[in-house]
């Protein structure tokens, strides 16, 4: 994990809103160069999910927790959680809203999915992590359905 600032920050922001996917590729090698670094030993990879309506917007959901996964030859799973309502952008809030904003945000799928985190080490992936609320709320219904951990990989945090 780095600073959020600098030409890290340009390209996640290029990724996100610019829809520049060729980013995807070398962002998701930090991610898995973190995990190597950390020493995390994963079952499962999965992505933070956006609703339909971001992917909509912007499209990248997938792309960095796709990569990372590939070159750790770690299964990933992109539809083992759910967002289940639209939340707004965590950008534009205070650290107090930022948790109300996604509570209960995130559901495990089915319970096929349920069964497939029992006992499993999950890594979650997302691009940005501030206060640490939306990796929270997903670990949440992860920790519910019987996973083992729950860590969250990201690419930067502000300082």
């Amino acid at each position: 994990m780095s600073s959020y600032t600098g030409p890290l920050r340009t390209c996640i922001r290029a990724l996100k809103y610019q829809g520049q996917k060729r980013l995807a590729g070398p962002l998701g090698t930090l991610l898995a160069q973190a995990y190597a670094t950390y020493q995390l030993q994963a079952d499962l990879i999965v992505p933070v999910p956006l609703h339909t309506e971001r992917i909509k917007q912007r499209g990248y959901s997938q792309l960095l927790a796709k990569v990372c996964a590939t070159q750790l030859h770690v299964p990933l799973e992109t539809s083992l959680l759910t967002r289940v309502r639209p939340t707004a952008a965590q950008v534009n809030l205070k650290p107090s809203e930022r948790q109300r904003n996604v509570a209960n945000a995130f559901r495990c799928t089915s319970p096929s999915s349920i069964q497939m985190v029992k006992g499993k080490r999950i890594v979650l992936i997302d691009d940005v992590c501030t206060t640490g609320a939306t990796l929270g709320a997903c670990a949440a219904p992860l920790f519910a359905a019987g996973a083992q951990s729950v860590w969250g990989l990201v690419l930067a945090r502000p300082l």
